[in-house]
């Protein structure tokens, strides 16, 4: 049963620690140095420990162990339940028809209309019509007991993102989600104790870790070409005043947090990659933030502007600052800053700057400076590195074509079937989503308290430090083995 008050200070310390006898993980506040912790806790654990640590949590017996490297048998083909089917949702079912391996065997909306599109659109592709639910809000629970389904997958109003995968999981389905996982506190840690409980995967479907320039970045990193990563700089900086403002779709829910909150409200587009690139979960962990938003101008003027200035839209109180800056610390001494600003009128960004010892990526513009490569002090372009293109684009770039986000919404959802056909680990677990998801509530909290330095949660309980494969490094394995396999 889910705590109903959580200290995350406390969790970060908790006494249990892991089933193979893992003792929690550093006090801080006493400064012990990283490297005699990490030894002195890894030589704590016996060497067979931490092989079945390695090998996933069928081999612990104890419940709430961390999923680490979690894997389940294969799943062939994967039956898909769709909860939640507007512009998101549709994008990923129009993937999906065009995989080996899935097949969409239900969908869920509160809108029957778009039911029965996505039911067409599944028939046309030559399938079994998918059983409908658009019975109210609630009616992806009969989703979730629907017996030929693996897999739900939620694209709904954020709001409803954990329901549907409890739900899910509870009923021994696995469970995606669109992003964020969750923005509560509370919330993230029941994500994982429900994974953990019921041994299912939960994965937040951040799409901008595929996106081919991140994962060029990636290979780059860990190839070494950068050396030691210490720094990164990541955001969301998208101006969505006309799609708040539209009366439709995201503006039905997502303009009443603009109304309410204030702090990061959408940190893992570009926090996702970045923290891929520093092994966080992996050897490194995400410490404490701080966060200050500037005052709120620009939904209001932008409202005047469309609406009038008397119009409900312009006289309405906007909680969020026009730009959040949250600044993140890590385990071993990296800095992360963090941006969020969805009220000002500027060309997309994600901004994405990975900055090592022997040389610096950036994205928005697109160039590298590698020191003994480069020309001394001079940008160069990417087409310059070319042969450091992420394998899985050169690999899935012909069947990725046309599809959302130039691609990555593609591959991300090929990724996930593969690996679950494949009986493999996820390129994402249920770590990373709430992780990179529970920057928002923390960096509220810092927001409200004169920028107050947060502690983040530890979800994995102590299992942060062992050094584990990031699984989308894994070239040969899921997309090169099933490319044309069926």
């Amino acid at each position: 049963m889910f705590r109903e008050k959580i200290s995350w200070r406390r969790r970060d310390f908790l006494k249990a620690g892991l089933a193979a006898g893992f003792s929690p993980i550093l006090n801080f506040s006493e400064n012990k140095p990283l490297e005699a912790f990490e030894k002195k806790e890894k030589n704590r654990l016996k060497k067979t420990e931490i092989d079945m640590l390695q090998r996933g949590i069928s081999q612990f017996s104890t419940a709430g162990a961390p999923l680490m490297e979690f894997r389940v048998p294969p799943i062939d083909p994967v039956r898909i339940g769709m909860v939640g089917v507007g512009g998101m949702g549709s994008a990923h079912v129009r993937n999906f028809l065009k995989m080996e391996g899935v097949i969409i065997t239900a969908v869920c909306d509160i809108i029957e209309e778009k039911v029965a599109r996505i039911q067409k659109w599944v028939e046309e592709a030559g399938f079994p019509r998918p059983k409908g639910y658009s019975k109210g809000p609630y009616d992806f629970l009969r989703l979730c007991d629907q017996p030929d389904v693996d897999l739900v997958f939620t694209a709904t109003p954020w709001e409803w993102h954990v329901p549907v995968c409890v739900a899910a999981m509870k009923a021994g389905k696995h469970a995606a989600t669109e992003v964020p996982a969750a923005y509560t506190i509370e919330d993230c840690w029941k994500l994982v104790e429900t994974a953990e409980k019921y041994k299912r995967h939960c994965i937040m479907m951040e799409n901008c870790c595929y996106d081919r320039p991140e994962m060029m970045c990636l290979n780059m990193v860990k190839k070494g070409l950068l050396g030691e990563i210490f720094y990164a700089e990541a955001g969301y900086l998208h101006d969505l005043r006309d799609v708040l403002f539209s009366g439709e779709g995201e503006a039905l829910w997502r303009t009443d947090h603009h109304a309410s909150r204030n702090g990061n409200l959408y940190p893992t587009h570009g926090l996702g990659p970045v923290s891929q690139c520093l092994d966080i979960n992996r050897g490194d962990r995400f410490v404490y933030l701080v966060s200050m938003s500037s005052k709120s101008m620009g939904l209001n003027l932008y409202a005047a502007e469309k609406f009038g200035p008397k119009s409900p839209e312009a006289r309405r109180r906007y909680a969020l600052g026009d730009i959040n800056v949250s600044l993140i610390y890590t385990a071993k001494g990296k800095v992360i800053t963090l941006i969020h600003d969805t009220s000002s009128p500027r060309p997309y960004s994600r901004i994405h700057r990975v900055q090592g010892t022997k040389g610096i990526f950036e994205r928005w513009p697109e160039r590298v400076y590698l020191e003994g490569r480069s020309p001394s002090h001079r940008w160069e372009s990417l087409d310059n590195y070319k042969e450091y293109d992420h394998p899985i684009w050169q690999q899935l770039e012909e069947r990725a074509r046309g599809a959302g986000h130039g691609g990555m919404d593609f591959i991300e959802d090929y990724r996930l079937v593969q690996a679950l056909r494949q009986g493999q680990p996820l390129d994402m677990d249920v770590y990373d989503a709430v992780t990179w998801s529970v920057v928002t509530p923390l960096s509220e909290k810092s927001v409200a308290n004169k920028s107050k330095p947060i502690d983040f949660p530890d979800f994995t309980r102590g299992a942060w430090p062992l050094s584990r494969q990031l699984h989308v490094m894994e070239t040969s394995s899921l997309s090169s083995k099933l490319i044309g396999a069926d």
